[in-house]
């Protein structure tokens, strides 16, 4: 939970979550999961390496930014990669409440679900329909991601607890 407040902190403060609190997380994670077992290391890393890649899709994609990416593959490495699974749709599901107010306080809502409903197309249509979106394009509303992450790793930890 220390590590989740330092990224938030740092997230909201900076709009960018250091390497240093990742990485740190990461290995003490790991380290108590080694301590647990080979069977809790090995889903360590397996929810290390699923939230590694989803979070370097995400970062690839514009949707997301790379410290936020790298703090998905820490709470992979402290989860384990079934309840990172379950966790998944909590993160999204606070990223789109995180959104949806951040756009109304800015008083963009409107073009913003208009935004992700072409964004939703562009990819149902593997790029064939619309234009490619990122955070760079104009009008995008950018929120600190890392919030999310740590809601939904927090409420899974807090919900599911740590699977071995």
């Amino acid at each position: 939970l220390g590590v989740l407040a330092l990224a938030v902190w740092f997230d909201v403060r900076e709009r960018r979550i250091p390497n240093g609190i990742t990485v740190a997380g990461t290995l003490a994670a790991l380290g108590l999961r080694a301590a647990l077992g080979g069977g809790a290391l090995e889903s360590g890393l397996l929810g290390f390496s699923l939230g590694l890649f989803l979070g370097l899709l995400f970062f690839a994609a514009g949707a997301m930014g790379a410290g936020d990416g790298k703090l998905l593959a820490t709470v992979g490495a402290l989860l384990g990669i079934e309840a990172l699974v379950w966790c998944l749709p909590l993160i999204g599901g606070f990223g789109g409440l995180l959104v949806l107010a951040t756009s109304a306080r800015q008083k963009t809502l409107r073009p913003t679900l208009v935004r992700f409903r072409d964004l939703l197309f562009h990819v149902a249509s593997l790029g064939r329909i619309g234009e490619r979106r990122t955070l760079a394009s104009p009008g995008a509303v950018a929120v600190p991601y890392g919030v999310a992450v740590a809601a939904g790793a927090a409420m899974a930890w807090l919900g599911w607890g740590i699977t071995p």
